[in-house]
């Protein structure tokens, strides 16, 4: 690999909540997630007012601490759920909040218990996920997921599932078939979308599906707009209210005045509320390249690293800032979370920290090769 060095770039300016957040994490052991729950909460209301309309469904797997849920209860928010594990942290929040269930392909038994808990609409994107949830959810409504483009987003979601315009027509009927409730459609433009553009391109996607859908004599009510809403890291990104104006004018324009909107944020709310903060535990030289190893890595909370997803990275040690290899403490060599990191030299016992990392962290993190997940702690 051939690096080009840069012995005088300046670190780019840390954002006062971020700043905020380090003054409060020193006496934290590392590795660490701080979390701030005003930001939760204040996520939460800016979404709100830039979908009006719109219902609110967090994704828990997003960030599935205790905690977070009940801030997103408080706030009035639903929760979107696929699993039994997902079911249970949040009854355990308090049973009562609305709850959706957008993976398209789910287990037999979490169906029948997610039905019995108040999930009244389920995702399907095939023909025997509708036969499934005939069978373990009689007369639920099911709304199916669409195949869109995902090329604005960092994390594409676009291969494991979706169908298109014609199968989707042709699930809703065959789910009106088997007893059940077409509702409506839903998508993914991706996790972390940098294009306001792509949700108005999955729209058009959609509207086309409904229009197919009215054809047949189906009147649908339901259109998800699914996740993928960014929060800032290392590449410019559309606010909430870029993409909110962006999403109201395209349903405005191809959907029924009466038409019952949903999305289902999990980044969006979470994840520039926390601060991952990590130790160096060793360095090294390797030919051209100078290499930082921390205590947290691709396996303990950085899952996202894996397929090249960036966060900003800072420390508070000073000095001329250079090109660094940033690898996690187990022995995997696919444990490198970045190949260029802008860092100043660094040594053993040093900080650095990884700025608006509350989402996807801790769901990741496991115990692989004796390394703990981030010790969550919430600021006061």
């Amino acid at each position: 690999m051939n690096r080009v060095t840069l012995e005088h770039r300046e670190a780019p300016a840390v954002a006062p909540a971020a700043a905020r957040l380090i003054e409060r994490s020193h006496a934290l052991a590392t590795p660490f997630l701080l979390i701030d729950p005003t930001r939760l909460r204040e996520n939460l209301r800016q979404l709100r007012a830039a979908f009006p309309r719109a219902g609110i469904y967090y994704a828990v797997k997003a960030n599935p601490h205790p905690r977070a849920l009940q801030i997103v209860a408080e706030e009035g928010g639903g929760f979107e759920i696929s699993s039994d594990g997902e079911l249970d942290l949040v009854e355990a929040v308090g049973r009562g909040a609305p709850l959706l269930s957008s993976n398209p392909i789910k287990a037999p038994s979490f169906i029948r218990r997610a039905a019995r808990a108040g999930v009244t609409a389920f995702a399907v994107d095939s023909a025997d996920e509708l036969v499934k949830v005939a069978r373990e959810a009689p007369a639920a409504s099911v709304y199916v997921r669409l195949l869109v483009d995902n090329s604005g987003s960092e994390w594409p979601l676009a291969r494991k599932y979706g169908v298109d315009r014609d199968e989707a027509v042709a699930l809703l009927a065959q789910a009106a078939d088997l007893g059940l409730d077409p509702c409506g459609t839903t998508f993914h433009v991706g996790s972390q979308c940098r294009l306001a553009a792509s949700w108005d391109a999955a729209l058009a996607v959609s509207a086309d599906v409904w229009n197919g859908a009215a054809q047949r004599n189906l009147d649908l009510t339901f259109l998800s707009i699914g996740g993928g809403f960014p929060v800032q890291h290392t590449r410019p990104i559309p606010s909430f209210g870029e993409i909110g104006e962006a999403v109201q004018r395209a349903i405005a324009d191809r959907f029924p005045p009466a038409v019952n909107v949903t999305l289902e944020p999990g980044r969006a709310i979470v994840g520039d509320a926390a601060l991952l903060g990590a130790s160096v535990i060793g360095k090294a030289r390797r030919g051209d390249e100078r290499w930082v190893y921390l205590d947290v890595g691709v396996f303990n909370g950085l899952m996202e690293t894996i397929a090249g997803f960036s966060y900003e990275v800072s420390t508070l040690a000073g000095g001329p800032r250079s090109d660094v290899v940033l690898a996690g403490p187990s022995c995997d060599s696919v444990d490198v979370i970045a190949d260029s990191a802008l860092l100043p030299e660094l040594n053993v016992g040093d900080r650095v920290y990884f700025l608006n990392a509350g989402a996807y962290t801790l769901a990741y993190a496991s115990h692989f090769n004796g390394w703990p997940p981030p010790v969550v702690h919430f600021l006061e």
